[in-house]
């Protein structure tokens, strides 16, 4: 099943997009090595990897990216491929070459809600739903895993809050640089509302996330 517009073959008159949609591999391909730009849009902001995972035509897909084509590119609506796609084997190529399957477009929709709003196949369904399962699964581990560090640096730090406290005693400082890497990584990884989301929603510890996050504040921008 595609999800191109049928009238979309007559909206562009760009060959590189054309050929993406007819799903002809060998011109598009000759167009690349000429020198077309794979990221190359049409009036609603869709490169030619919209196209070809809309349509399913998974060579394309991995023609284009051999040729440069960006696989994070969005529309104007903040889609990306995947959120149009709806072929298990363009899916599997898309997300294996890292594109995040709980990616949310304008609406807040992620590939997974447009997927069921078409009416894809139940096969393709439950590839996305086991995908983002597996992220859920993946970001929590990951959660977890910081959370351990950051706690034994806490415990570290309040043992030694007198020195934590004066960054001219050199005792403390091994400590403190360690807490600042600690925080920021977290933070950098996980991105700072889906931190405070999980600090305070999954491990039930809201006053203990404030307070920490004060602090840790204090202790990185205030040396």
């Amino acid at each position: 099943m595609s999800y191109v517009f049928v009238n979309d073959s007559s909206q562009t008159n760009v060959p590189l997009l054309q050929a993406c949609i007819d799903g002809d591999f060998n011109y598009s391909k000759r167009l690349l090595e000429s020198g077309f730009d794979p990221n190359i849009r049409d009036s609603r902001g869709r490169t030619g990897l919209h196209l070809a995972a809309a349509r399913g035509n998974v060579d394309i897909c991995q023609l284009l990216h051999k040729f440069g084509a960006d696989l994070l590119a969005t529309d104007y609506q903040g889609n990306t491929a995947l959120h149009l796609c709806g072929h298990v084997d363009t899916i599997q190529f898309l997300v294996s070459n890292g594109l995040k399957i709980d990616i949310c477009n304008h609406q807040g929709a992620t590939p997974l809600v447009l997927a069921k709003r078409r009416g894809v196949n139940k096969d393709v369904i439950r590839l996305l739903e086991s995908l983002e399962e597996q992220e859920v699964k993946g970001f929590n581990r990951g959660t977890h895993s910081k959370l351990e560090t950051m706690q034994t640096a806490e415990s570290e730090s309040a043992m030694e809050s007198h020195s934590l406290l004066n960054p001219n005693l050199q005792q403390g400082e091994g400590v403190l640089s360690s807490f600042r890497t600690t925080w920021q990584e977290f933070v950098e990884d996980l991105g700072f509302w889906r931190c405070a989301c999980r600090l305070t929603e999954e491990l039930h510890i809201r006053e203990w996330c404030n307070s920490f996050y004060v602090r840790a504040c204090r202790l990185i921008y205030h040396r």
